[in-house]
């Protein structure tokens, strides 16, 4: 027998499934709006509640209360109630237009929407554009890059070096090594303007080169603590040079697992003949375009930030000292970098990423 109160039928018009099946798919929509769509689709199918609310994922008390708002206003019922003080001036039907069009159109007359055009196109005011862009996180001035790698040995690569960083082998140091090549001495054509009460610090826009140099890392992942070494070139002579230094650095009786990227001088002949003379070392490569799979490169980053972007170095001897102290500094307070996906999580982003990209239409 069963118990508690029976649910009143709910049936949806062919009008009412379509503009709820739109609000449910549709990825510009409200993310609560989408949600109450998928709660009465689901509930038309005649399931109770509790079944309801665990295909949708929230409580029966939530599925119970837009079940009622549905049944008393149908599809007016699934919007927000409004809210007192001034009468809105931007409709729904604004807000959805205004998305629409900047996630699906362009402008004819540019690359990209402008406050000033999505306002004369969506029929809106240039405020109400702001403030609809700014609620849902739209910037469409903005424009980022990115590169997929088409390695062949894609999968295995990440697999062997993720591998790496989430189990290291025992006995074993795990080093992820690199250059960081021309790096510039750069002094500027006039006196620094320090920094003030309400005025940055301030520069000329020119500069003078004095020459460059390339450091070469390796950045042990157990520690966050990094080998490094400057030279003129970056030739496999050079490498090779860095290799003896990591030799000298490391304990003697622990093997020695390099992850690099594919620069033609790891592969050198000179570098082959050092490796067979030295067998505790184990080279793991990663996949072409995919210099984000090598931890040093983070350091590199953090280096750029904290020394170079704003550093003044009027000859190669003073980059370089610089360089080196600022590596010694980073080692006595150096900790490990955190790494927390797993190789599968990143092959099924890039399987999304790829398939987004497919599907792009462009």
């Amino acid at each position: 027998m069963s118990r508690g109160p029976q649910l009143q039928p709910l049936v949806l018009t062919d009008v009412e499934i379509a503009q709820l099946t739109a609000w449910s798919r549709r990825p510009k929509t409200a993310r609560a709006l989408a949600e109450r769509a998928r709660i009465i689709l689901a509930s038309a199918t005649g399931a109770p509640n509790l079944t309801v609310a665990e295909v949708v994922g929230v409580t029966f008390q939530t599925v119970g209360k837009w079940r009622r708002r549905f049944l008393t206003a149908r599809l007016d019922g699934l919007l927000d109630a409004p809210r007192p003080g001034a009468p809105r001036t931007i409709t729904d039907g604004d807000v959805e237009r205004v998305i629409r069009k900047t996630l699906e159109e362009r402008p004819v007359e540019a690359t990209h929407w402008s406050t000033r055009l999505m306002a004369s196109a969506a029929g809106v005011t240039q405020t109400a554009v702001v403030r609809i862009w700014h609620a849902y996180g739209l910037q469409p001035h903005r424009a980022d890059t990115f590169k997929l790698s088409t390695d062949p040995l894609f999968v295995d690569k990440v697999r062997d070096v993720v591998g790496l960083y989430l189990a290291p082998p025992e006995r074993a140091l795990v080093l992820c090594v690199d250059e960081k090549t021309q790096v510039q001495a750069l002094d500027r054509t006039a006196p620094l303007l320090q920094l003030r009460p309400g005025q940055p610090e301030r520069r000329t826009h020119d500069y003078t080169r004095h020459g460059t140099t390339s450091l070469f890392a390796a950045l042990d992942i157990a520690t966050g603590k990094v080998i490094a070494e400057c030279h003129q070139r970056h030739r496999a002579r050079e490498f090779r040079q860095f290799l003896n230094t990591i030799e000298a650095e490391v304990p003697a009786d622990l093997d020695i697992h390099l992850v690099l990227d594919n620069y033609g001088t790891h592969k050198a002949p000179t570098v082959k003949r050092w490796l067979a003379q030295h067998p505790r070392y184990h080279l793991h490569f990663t996949p072409t375009s995919s210099s984000w799979l090598n931890q040093v490169e983070t350091w590199f980053s953090l280096l750029t930030q904290r020394q170079l972007r704003r550093g003044v170095h009027r000859s190669v001897t003073e980059l370089e000292a610089a360089l080196l102290s600022y590596t010694a500094r980073s080692n006595d307070t150096a900790t490990p970098f955190r790494w927390t996906k797993s190789a599968d999580d990143i092959l099924q982003s890039v399987k999304r990423f790829c398939l987004h990209t497919s599907n792009s239409g462009h």
